[in-house]
C-alpha cells in the first residue's frame, strides 16, 4: 500500500467529500440532507438516521460511521478501501445508504 503524504491524504478527502455531495445532489427521488462542517461530511436520510464520513488525519483514513458499524478506510490503488474487507467505498456507502433508507440508493462518485 502506496502511503499518502499528509497533504495528499487531505486532497483525498477533500476531494472525496466533494464527490459525495455531488453525487447526493443527483438524487432525485430520495430526501438526504447534507452538511459538511469542519472536514466531516453528515448524510441525514428521510427517517431520520445518520451516515457521518469524516477524515482520520494521523491514521489516513476516511472513517464512514453507519447504523450498522464503523470503517475505516484506506487509499489503495486509487481507491478508498475498507481496512477489513477490502469493499470500495461507492458499492459500501450505497449499501449503507440503502439499508438505512429503505429505498434503493445507487449514488456514482467522480473523483
Amino acid at each position: 500500500m502506496a502511503t499518502l503524504t499528509e497533504s495528499e491524504f487531505n486532497d483525498k478527502m477533500d476531494q472525496t467529500i466533494i464527490a459525495i455531495e455531488e453525487a447526493l445532489d443527483e438524487l432525485d427521488e430520495l430526501d438526504i440532507d447534507y452538511e459538511t462542517s469542519g472536514g466531516i461530511l453528515t448524510i441525514t436520510l428521510e427517517n431520520g438516521s445518520k451516515v457521518i464520513i469524516n477524515r482520520q488525519t494521523p491514521l489516513k483514513q476516511l472513517w464512514l460511521a453507519a447504523k450498522d458499524g464503523g470503517y475505516h478506510l484506506d487509499w489503495v490503488e486509487g481507491q478508498w478501501q475498507t481496512d477489513k474487507d477490502q469493499e470500495a467505498l461507492e458499492p459500501l456507502l450505497n449499501r449503507v445508504l440503502s439499508q438505512q433508507s429503505g429505498e434503493t440508493v445507487e449514488l456514482s462518485l467522480n473523483f
